[in-house]
């Protein structure tokens, strides 16, 4: 009986110790910085913006009612009446929503930082000193890089970037810019060379992060300007596309694809996703009965024709403005940017799909 005591003193012990090893373990899981997790790197213009231009002096601001009605009910930064892309992409991917880079109590930086600035393009001449540039974002990660490795250490550091998602959005703004604000910037080149100026500063924030550790990629292609309600209204100003434009965008698109395919061949390791927006947004402007919308083509929220005048708010040009009252029949919220209902159902095929995304999906890059 003794002996059998002893036993049941010893498994009792020993399942105790067990137990207790579990629970530590799984607490410094929860307690430390994640070591498993996949951060998400945010980079690019005001489809990506989370509120980085409230934090200096610019007018390219959406802090302002009645964007973010829908799910925040207040303002956030974003150009949108609720979430967007990365947003969603964030919440598939288990991950708090990544706050902007210049939000003043940003402490942890291990699940993420959101770099993107409205109206920023790919070269450092788009709408200079209004926006931070695609160049400087890539310096603002460098600083994120050097205080996370300060904080855990080179090797961890060093994981948890190579495992990271980066993902973009930019070069709108650079032809947009380009028609709309400066038409001389176009005068020193042909398409050709421009469109190669623009991807070729794309790539090389790409490669400059590359560099830093950096291995998975997602890129978003140009969607159809031409027609959106900007295009229409403000751009063309008599309702129909802004044709002029389209070439700019197609050979972009392109380049884009070849320039991505060139990069995985070129840098070892080197992961994408090529994801055309294009082509999902043009079929939601066409046959928006389709995908559960009444309208494709005016926006909900501005003024002029096609609601295309940029002044959703009354901050820009005027007080006055439109304002729908039901959103979610809307693709468009503002002259330029879709609706919440529109990011999320984009960020849903883009997340598990293929059908837009080549040569992974967002969801395969996150468990790499």
């Amino acid at each position: 009986m003794a002996n059998i005591r002893y036993i049941q003193i010893f498994v009792f012990a020993l399942y105790m110790c067990s137990s207790l090893l579990i629970i530590t373990t799984q607490s410094h899981g929860r307690s430390g910085l994640p070591n498993r997790h996949t951060p998400l790197f945010i980079l690019g213009d005001s489809v990506f913006e989370a509120g980085n231009n409230d934090y200096f002096n610019t007018t390219a601001r959406a802090n302002y009612k009645p964007y973010g009605e829908t799910y925040f009910k207040y303002p956030t930064g974003r150009f949108s009446d609720g979430r967007q892309i990365p947003d969603f992409i964030a919440q598939y991917a288990k991950l708090p929503l990544i706050p902007p880079y210049l939000q003043p109590d940003l402490h942890d930086l291990s699940y993420g930082v959101n770099f993107a600035s409205a109206g920023s393009g790919a070269l450092d001449g788009t709408r200079q000193g209004l926006v931070i540039s695609l160049k400087t974002q890539l310096s603002n990660f460098k600083i994120v890089r050097k205080s996370l490795r300060k904080k855990l250490g080179d090797e961890k550091a060093k994981s948890l970037l190579s495992r990271a998602v980066y993902f973009f959005n930019t070069g709108s703004n650079d032809y947009l810019f380009a028609f709309d604000t400066d038409p001389t910037v176009l005068g020193s080149y042909s398409q050709q060379e421009y469109v190669d100026l623009v991807i070729g500063n794309m790539t090389a924030v790409v490669e400059g992060i590359y560099k830093r550790g950096g291995r998975n990629f997602a890129l978003l292609d140009l969607w159809p300007m031409a027609c959106l309600p900007y295009g229409r209204g403000t751009l063309q100003k008599t309702g129909a596309c802004f044709d002029t434009i389209t070439p700019y965008v197609t050979l972009h698109n392109k380049r884009l694809a070849n320039a991505l395919q060139k990069l995985e061949k070129k840098l070892e390791g080197f992961r994408y996703s090529f994801i055309s927006s294009n082509e999902f947004l043009t079929k939601r402007m066409n046959h928006p009965s389709k995908y559960g919308f009444v309208e494709g083509r005016v926006a909900c929220c501005g003024s002029g024709p096609y609601g295309g005048i940029f002044n959703c708010g009354g901050m820009k040009i005027s007080k006055k403005y439109n304002l729908c009252k039901n959103v979610s029949e809307y693709v468009f919220f503002d002259s330029s940017h879709p609706t919440e209902r529109v990011y999320e159902q984009f960020a849903k095929k883009i997340w598990s799909g293929n059908s837009i995304t080549a040569p992974y999906n967002l969801k395969a890059l996150f468990e790499n």
